[in-house]
């Protein structure tokens, strides 16, 4: 009976050592793969246009990183529209790195074509949110890979901003 007690003993804790060795080998190897990296295709869109006293626009961009890793955003060339009125370009050099899965927000001056001038400059005078359309390129170089073009359309609206004359948010 003693030996027989043994044997169920040992058998046990052969059982037990096995799970145990079983477990930790599944959780190193769970921990090997780390967390998934997906690029995705960043955005952009204006925050703010400001209708400077010289007749220029200033223009808030704000570029969203849909990205799970950080990328360096080096250059941005945009195209705005206001319906089918070409408004100009949108370029700049913002030499940034914006984490995963959030945003920032860069600053660019431009004279505006007189098509654009006068689709915002009525939109403010009557008050009304105007339709815009953003299209070009934003290069970014993901987590310290290969610098990539990032082809983006995007549309939405301004809005004129109470209290602040020749502002559009």
């Amino acid at each position: 009976m003693k030996a027989e007690g043994r044997i169920r003993g040992t058998a046990g804790s052969f059982l037990l050592r096995m799970l145990g060795a079983a477990a930790l080998v599944s959780l190193l190897a769970s921990c090997s793969s780390g967390p998934v990296r997906r690029v995705s295709e960043p955005s952009a869109l204006i925050q703010q246009l400001t209708v400077r006293a010289d007749g220029r626009w200033s223009v808030d961009l704000r570029i969203e990183n849909f990205s799970s890793i950080p990328m360096q955003f080096d250059s941005v060339d945009l195209a705005l529209t206001f319906g089918d009125s070409e408004a100009g370009r949108v370029t700049a050099q913002p030499a940034i790195s914006i984490g995963p899965e959030s945003a920032d927000v860069v600053t660019a001056v431009f004279t505006p074509q007189a098509a654009g001038k006068l689709a915002v400059a009525d939109a403010l005078a009557g008050g009304r949110s105007i339709g815009y359309t953003l299209s070009g390129t934003i290069m970014a170089t993901p987590d310290a890979a290969r610098q990539r073009s990032f082809e983006i359309k995007r549309g939405s609206q301004l809005n004129p901003a109470p209290g602040l004359p020749g502002v559009m948010r």
